[in-house]
């Protein structure tokens, strides 16, 4: 699989734009938002403690454009079966999500869905609760400073299917979520982190989305993929304890952000990170966010992704807590640093395996050389 990433950079009045490209061999290129003009009411969210410190608020006018980025494809997507009810306004999808059951399939008709969107009824393993459109079925969150978009909140067995996120502080949020799917989104011009699974959220799958553009609000916020919680957030959000957010799946996402592209904390084990494409064109966003994976969980296997360009490394380890960031499986990724000063992968926490089928081109495997 060959990867060719290229920056244009143009004037725009006042705004300078960076435009990614990103050309990726496979895959099916999705379509682009179209141009409805449905609106309706906003749901209640929750927020972030740093949702309220506007330091470093990063104002813009108009988004970077989107690059190209093919989305991988691969095994394990579901289908969406044929619709129980399908919606066309915003109204009528706050609506359907609410009264949701088992077994629902809500189809979304082309257009623009205004609004914060919050599911509180679950699905079950054998039925469960499909939300499906395309790109063109567009929910837009209303801006990047405050709300999420699309709420799972203690909702579990949900297919969230094809449609467009946009113009929210934070893309898909899902607290204590268990078994569901979010497939094949395209998740763009977010303030903070596009796909975040947190507070007890387990066994669920994020996989062949395409996210840019994230970052908007605050740039070091701006993950594509965010798996349980920081130790500074665990009293907010999990009870004080730790926030085990364990045995979830991110694969084939197509992922250009301003922080990690995949952001492992501590307190979360047993995932996997597989056969990912990670463009790092727009890292940079603090000192901190210099590699497309950042691993502080434990017992991860991290296989198969390919990456290209980085200001230091391609994955990186760290023990935030005293036990954590260890454990974890780096095998048969290919990691192109493209000018970045570090390495293919920097162990700083110990313990973990590095196989000798890790491709690095433009720099070493590890800082002291070795493999197994």
């Amino acid at each position: 699989m060959n990867i060719d990433v290229r920056l244009a950079v143009g004037l725009v009045g006042p705004l300078v734009m960076a435009t990614g490209l990103w050309l990726v061999a496979g895959g099916n290129e999705g379509t682009g938002p179209g141009n409805g003009v449905d609106s309706g009411g906003y749901g209640n969210s929750g927020e972030d403690s740093e949702a309220s410190d506007l330091r470093g608020l990063r104002m813009v006018s108009v988004s970077d454009p989107a690059p190209v980025m093919t989305v991988p494809t691969g095994p394990g997507a579901v289908r969406c079966p044929r619709p129980t009810r399908t919606v066309g306004s915003a109204d009528e999808l706050q609506q359907a999500v609410r009264t949701a059951r088992a077994g629902d399939v809500i189809r979304l008709r082309p257009g623009t869905y205004r609004g914060r969107f919050v599911a509180q009824r679950s699905g079950t393993r054998g039925k469960p609760i499909f939300l499906c459109g395309d790109a063109r079925s567009v929910l837009d969150g209303g801006g990047v400073q405050k709300g999420y978009a699309f709420h799972l909140d203690r909702a579990s067995f949900w297919r969230l299917v094809g449609f467009t996120v946009q113009n929210a502080q934070k893309g898909v949020m899902a607290d204590r979520t268990n078994g569901s799917i979010i497939q094949g989104l395209t998740v763009h011009d977010i303030g903070d982190e596009a796909v975040h699974l947190r507070n007890f959220s387990t066994g669920n799958t994020v996989q062949y989305n395409k996210i840019y553009n994230t970052g908007l609000r605050r740039a070091k916020f701006g993950e594509g993929v965010y798996l349980g919680s920081a130790e500074s957030n665990w009293k907010r959000y999990s009870g004080g304890q730790m926030d085990r957010s364990d045995n979830n799946l991110v694969r084939g996402n197509a992922i250009r952000a301003t922080a990690e592209a995949v952001d492992i904390k501590e307190g979360t084990s047993g995932g996997r990170v597989v056969g990912n494409l990670f463009d790092g064109s727009a890292l940079g966003g603090d000192k901190l966010n210099d590699s497309w994976v950042d691993v502080k969980g434990n017992n991860y296997v991290i296989e198969g992704n390919t990456g290209k360009k980085t200001p230091q490394d391609g994955f990186q380890t760290h023990e935030i807590v005293e036990g954590w960031g260890t454990g974890n499986v780096f095998r048969k990724n290919t990691i192109d640093l493209a000018g970045g000063s570090g390495v293919g992968i920097n162990d700083t926490a110990g313990g973990n395996t590095i196989a000798c089928d890790n491709k690095v081109i433009g720099g070493r495997l590890t800082k002291k050389g070795g493999c197994s």
